[in-house]
């Protein structure tokens, strides 16, 4: 095979196979990062709906798409992030943040 050992064709092999599998497994740490949970896998900011029912949105606005309702007392994940007026939470899903309070014992500044 073009004068190359097959041990180094074998290592080299071995590197790649552990280069591929160590950036997927970096991917999914900063998507756990992005989805605002903290070391012990508990979310860092999670809210209580406070409203009977509450729109929540593709994008920070009211020109954006519904995409689901929560009801009154329901929890949600969410991030310290907050859009004209609307908080970010579980992944790009965006609701009125004057309609959500933060649980006690969570940081969502």
């Amino acid at each position: 095979m073009l004068g190359i050992p097959k041990r180094v064709v074998i290592v080299a092999a071995v590197v790649l196979g552990l280069a591929i599998i160590y950036s997927a497994g970096s991917e999914q740490r900063e998507s756990e990062a992005d989805s605002g949970d903290g070391p012990d896998g508990a979310a860092a900011c999670r809210v209580v709906v406070t409203a009977d029912v509450l729109n929540v949105r593709k994008g920070p606005g009211t020109e954006h798409e519904v995409v689901d309702r929560l009801q009154a007392d329901a929890e949600a994940d969410a991030t310290d992030e907050v859009r004209d007026g609307f908080r970010r939470i579980t992944g790009e899903r965006w609701a009125a943040d004057e309609f959500l309070r933060p649980v006690e014992g969570t940081d969502c500044r």
